[in-house]
This record gives structure tokens, sequence and C-alpha cells, in this order.
């Protein structure tokens, strides 16, 4: 886990690249009716912004409320950093999950000029993306950005 400001920034570069990227690809190939090539190429070419607008809203929105939120009724300073990972981390998927969501809607709804439909997609993504995001990040995400994260920056190299 970060452990100073600077940490913290690098880790979230990390895990929304992973996160973003996978639910790029996800989103696409449901709207395209399954996973093929042409869904990964349009996953990636939507990836930029929605890349740039997770991390906006992850950095100056999302975390603040998500660690307050774990640190306030599910962690404790004693708690192991494996509950603190989960906690933290389903604390963020939440409301992430009901942003991109909406992000994805908006995206969706300017490509096809018609804005009718917004609400509906909307509310009907969120329980899709969520049941996909939740177990990604725990599983596959988590893990993998903070063993990237340790990894290139070891414990102390990140000075605060």
């Amino acid at each position: 886990m970060p452990q100073n400001k600077r940490e913290s920034l690098i880790y979230t570069f990390i895990m929304c690249f992973i996160m973003v990227f996978w639910m790029s690809i996800y989103n696409v190939s449901l709207h395209m009716g399954g996973v093929s090539m042409e869904a990964v190429k349009q996953g990636w070419l939507g990836f930029p912004i929605a890349y740039i607008f997770a991390m906006c809203c992850d950095w100056f929105f999302v975390s603040k409320i998500a660690k307050g939120f774990a640190f306030r009724f599910l962690v404790k300073p004693d708690s192991s950093m494996l509950r603190t990972a989960i906690s933290v981390s389903c604390c963020m998927v939440v409301p992430m999950v009901i942003i991109m969501s909406l992000y994805g809607a908006v995206e969706v709804s300017i490509e096809m000029g018609n804005f009718s439909n917004l609400l509906m997609m909307w509310v009907t993504n969120i329980p899709k993306n969520f049941v996909m995001a939740l177990p990604y990040q725990l599983i596959v995400a988590g893990p993998l950005s903070r063993f990237v994260f340790r990894a290139a920056f070891p414990e102390g190299k990140v000075l605060a």
C-alpha cells in the first residue's frame, strides 16, 4: 500500500490503467455482443479519455470518500494490511462503477446522437459493470497493481 502522496499518485496511475483498460474492453465487448479483436481495438481507442476522466475522479473525489468510509467504518489502525487493502478496494469500486457507468452511457449516447436512453443505459450498466469490476479488482487488478508498484518502487524509495 502507498505510504505517502507521491506513492499514492503513482499507485493510482497503475491501478487506473489496469482497471480502465480492462473495463473498457469489457464494456465494448458487451455492446458488440462478444469479445473480439475489434472490441479490444475499440476499447483501446476509447481508453485515453476514459483513463484521464477516471484518474481525475479517483484522485480528486472518490479516493477521499472511499478511504474516509473505509477507515471510519471498516478498518481500524491495527487492522491487517490485507483487510485494509480489501476494504479500501471495495469502497473504491462502488462509486467508480457508478461514475464510470455514467461516463460510458454518455459516451455511447454521444456516439449514437441520441440521449433519450441515457438514464436507462446508465442504470442497466451499473450492475453489469459491478459484477465484473469488484471481482477483477480484488482478484487481478489489486494484487497486480501492488506487485508492479512495489517491484518498481521498493518501500522507502519514493520520498514524501
